[in-house]
């Protein structure tokens, strides 16, 4: 096997913090959210679309398509709320 040419590097993005603290304030000012609360929601955000994002391409392939459609992508999120809800 010949070895690999990418180079892998970390990844340097910080979460939008202030975006979503504002955000937070003009929506829900009656929550009493702690500190970093908004790091939370950012990961807990990230890992819904990885989620959504793995679950769509398992629909894609089951219907032999190469291309991730619009239906794919709400069948999973279907069944992804389905099961986080509890």
């Amino acid at each position: 096997m010949a070895p690999s040419t990418t180079v892998t590097r970390p990844v340097k993005r910080k979460a939008p913090r202030t975006f979503l603290k504002r955000t937070l304030k003009q929506k829900k000012r009656y929550l009493g959210l702690g500190r970093c609360c908004d790091l939370l929601i950012h990961l807990n955000s990230l890992l819904f679309v990885q989620r959504l994002a793995e679950e769509s391409r398992t629909n894609a392939c089951e219907s032999k398509s190469r291309v991730i459609k619009k239906d794919h992508v709400l069948a999973a999120a279907k069944v992804i709320l389905k099961k986080s809800k509890g």
